[in-house]
This record gives C-alpha cells, structure tokens and sequence, in this order.
C-alpha cells in the first residue's frame, strides 16, 4: 500500500511529494519511489537491526532512523513493529508494516490542511510531536487502568467485599490485565528510548534544514520523552507493586484454605480416637455396664472436639 502527502492517498507519487508513507508496500511501490526519489527503501530486515549503526545512519544526504513502535492488536496482545523514516532536505519517506493512529491522523490532519507540510523536516517534527501525544494518552490510559486495578486489590471489606470463591477468580483477572499493562508499558519503554535517540541525531545531523522554530520544538519533544520516560518508569514498579500484591492476596486465601483443613483435621483425631477405643466392645472395658457409659462417650467425644478449637483460638490461628 503507498500513500503520498501531499498528493492524494493513492496516486502516483510525483517529484513533488514532501511525504511518501509506504504501508507494506509491494515491491513495484518500492521501486517506484527508489526510481523517484533516488533513496534507497530499507526493508523490514534492514529496520529490526539492532545495532546503534544500523538504525541512525547517514548516507548521501539521507538521515537514515529506525525506531520500534509499540502496538496492541485486536487480541489484546502487545508486540513492536519496526518503524523507519528516510530523512531528506526535501521530502522524508516513512516505511512501516502495520496500521499505526498516530500516522493516520497526522495524514488526515495534512490532508484537511491544519498541519503545515512545506517541508521533510516539518512533516518529520510534526509527525513526532503525534507520535508523542499518542504515547502519553496510551500512558495515561494504563495509568487509569493500574488505579482501577488497585482499587480491586485493596478495596475494603464489607458490602462490597464479593464472596471467597468470586474474589479469588477476580484476583486472578486482575492479575492477568496487569501483566497485559505491564507488557505494553515494557513496549512503550523501547518507544521512547528509540525515539529518544532519534531526536538529538536529528537535531545535530539536521540543524542545517532546521529553522529556530524547529529546534525548539526538537528540544521540547527531548523533554517530552524525559517525562513520559519517567511516568513510564513510575508506571513500570506500579505494575510490580500491584503484581506482588494481587500475588500476595491469592498465597493469603490459599493459605486460609489450608489452615481450615488443617484445623479441621486435628480437630477430628481425638473424636474419632474416643469412637474407635468405645467401639471396640471388650467384656472387660467398665464403661460399657454404666448407665450413663453412652452419654459419657458422647460427652468426651465432644469435648475432645471442642478443646483443640479452643485452643487454636488462644494461640489466634481462628
């Protein structure tokens, strides 16, 4: 798929062009753009390198820059798709694999002309500033999230206090959306720390296109990232703290389990002992001519309960 700013989505790019967004494009896109443009289009090999050479690069005047966006599929699950930006005087190609809001709308936004795309390095700075906004509402919206998921955790007893077997399936879900949130926030970290890179290259290798307008929005975009890497962060022991807490509440009612077996257990020994040793029925045993031998029987057996339940509430374990 190719679409093209600020030509219409769709047509054939033209030497005019100031954005060319390549959408798994087909090879013909590919070679189109090259033959136009005279740039080479990194394929997706070439983006998921890791190394520091491979996605900040320099070549024949290009600014060359990778950087792992975070996405969330239908499904629920998080995973990154490599982004990568071709940089030029004159236009900037952007080359990525999956659909992704923050481009849509900023396209859209071109298109309805409430953003300016005079230049590759306008369209760049703007995009980013997009791409940013995104990652704070993402980061927001975990944020949000994580409170709700603490209020589950460490709400108070009462009315609202579900039964045992309803509170232990719902610890478990709230177990399970804070691992998704945690996975996300872990994503958006290599985001940030990828965009965080790309912006101080930009910004030096670029400074010759870069009018001061630009670079002070290069700068408060570096400062952008700082905070949101440092809410990521806070949000990143959030989700520990909530993990060892839900953790901690299910090894709580586990063991509530156990020691309710456990009580019930001992308690019935010395019952069932007093039983058996009257149930034996020798000639010799005193207790069986007494008129009161079966009460008396009885009475032990309750006592014998009775007496380890008073005990384990001394020692507080009821």
């Amino acid at each position: 798929m190719l679409s093209v700013l600020p030509t219409p989505a769709g047509d054939a790019p033209d030497a005019t062009a100031v954005w060319i967004d390549l959408l798994r494009a087909e090879p013909a896109d590919v070679a189109q753009v090259e033959a136009l443009t005279g740039l080479h289009v990194p394929s997706r090999p070439e983006l998921e390198e890791i190394e520091s050479s491979s996605r900040l690069a320099e070549r024949d005047g290009a600014l060359y820059l990778t950087y792992p966006a975070a996405k969330r599929d239908d499904t629920g699950e998080t995973r990154t798709t490599p982004v990568g930006f071709v940089l030029t005087r004159d236009r900037l190609l952007t080359v990525r694999f999956d659909e992704m809001l923050g481009f849509d709308s900023f396209a859209a936004r071109c298109r309805s002309g409430e953003r300016r795309a005079g230049s590759g390095i306008e369209v760049f700075v703007g995009l980013c500033e997009v791409i940013i906004d995104r990652l704070a509402d993402v980061l927001e919206r975990e944020g949000d999230g994580l409170d709700r998921a603490s209020h589950r955790i460490f709400r108070h007893g009462g009315k609202d206090a579900p039964p045992p077997r309803k509170a232990d399936a719902e610890l478990r879900a709230v177990l399970r959306n804070i691992g998704h949130a945690g996975d996300l926030i872990s994503k958006i970290r290599d985001t940030l720390l990828g965009l965080g890179r790309i912006l101080p290259y930009v910004q030096v290798m670029a400074k010759d296109w870069t009018s001061a307008e630009l670079r002070a929005r290069l700068k408060t975009m570096r400062a952008d990232i700082q905070s949101l890497t440092d809410y990521n962060l806070h949000l990143a022991n959030k989700v520990q703290f909530l993990l060892d807490a839900t953790l901690g509440y299910i090894n709580i009612e586990q063991n509530n389990i156990i020691r309710v077996l456990t009580v019930v257990s001992v308690v019935g020994v010395p019952p069932t002992f007093v039983a058996s040793m009257y149930g034996m029925n020798f000639e010799g045993m005193p207790e069986l001519h007494w008129h009161y031998g079966y009460a008396y029987a009885l009475a032990l057996i309750l006592v014998s309960a009775v007496l380890p339940l008073l005990w384990f509430r001394v020692r507080g374990w009821l």
